[in-house]
């Protein structure tokens, strides 16, 4: 190794006492004048959006902060706040669970929309290939607890067809949900909407964001309901609560005496 200085390699931040600079920029001129999204749009990808590109990002950022209790990721961190933890303890219980199935989505559905644009078209062909390698659930379609339509889902998609018009996408993403949300209902018989991981995704798919940084975008904006709840239950009291109040009893399925 050449020096020392080499063992980490960056292209985010430069830094020095008395100064810090992010991708270039001294903090002190970011400091007022950048908005929280262009933020980490910037720290992300080294650039900056377009006015267009920055409101429909916020947008897909701030439909997806909360779900309810009943989410896993959520009723983890209020449990563990129960049990004594401070907020950061609680809200990287709740970050931890958010993987394939439980937060997992957007990543998948725009791994799942890229999937579909290399068959040239031919969605039918494409959605069969995907269930035959990636199983029979079509991510970002559906939704067991809004039916019939996710009402977060239009909404992200008429600000989708408006930054369309402004320049900020093409819309070559969007056109695709609308073309497999009809491939769905032939194939079912009834219309299988699209739900917030699909509009998210076509969000973040039409801004260029890569796979992944769809699911890291997701913990990002979930992380604020995690943190509002896990401050709620903080003032509410209560301990060692678990999923269930305690008269409900689990299923005991081994041997009997």
């Amino acid at each position: 190794m050449s020096d020392v200085a080499d063992w980490w390699k960056t292209s985010i931040i430069e830094m020095e006492p008395g100064r810090i600079e992010l991708r270039g920029n001294p903090i002190q001129d970011l400091i007022g004048t950048i908005s929280f999204p262009d933020m980490i749009w910037m720290m992300v990808r080294g650039d900056r959006p377009t006015d267009a590109q920055s409101k429909l990002f916020e947008a897909a950022l701030v439909s997806a902060v909360d779900h309810g209790p009943q989410a896993p990721s959520i009723a983890a961190a209020r449990m563990a706040v129960t049990c004594g933890l401070p907020l950061n303890n609680a809200m990287a219980s709740a970050v931890n669970m958010l993987g394939d199935v439980h937060g997992g989505a957007g990543e998948q559905a725009v791994e799942l929309f890229h999937f579909v644009m290399a068959y040239d078209g031919h969605v039918s062909d494409a959605l069969s290939a995907w269930k035959d390698v990636r199983g029979k659930i079509i991510p970002g379609f559906g939704h067991r607890f809004h039916k019939p339509t996710d009402p977060r889902a239009p909404r992200l998609m008429e600000l989708v067809d408006q930054a369309v018009g402004q320049g900020a996408c093409d819309g070559k993403f969007a056109q695709i949900v609308q073309e497999i949300e009809t491939v769905l209902r032939a194939q079912k018989g009834t219309a299988i909407p699209m739900n917030i991981d699909g509009a998210t995704a076509v969000i973040y798919a039409e801004l260029g964001f890569a796979p992944p940084l769809a699911r890291g975008l997701f913990c990002l904006s979930r992380s604020v309901g995690i943190l509002a709840h896990s401050w709620e239950q903080m003032n509410q009291g209560g301990r060692n609560k678990g999923p269930t109040p305690p008269h409900y009893r689990w299923t005991y399925e081994g041997p009997s005496e």
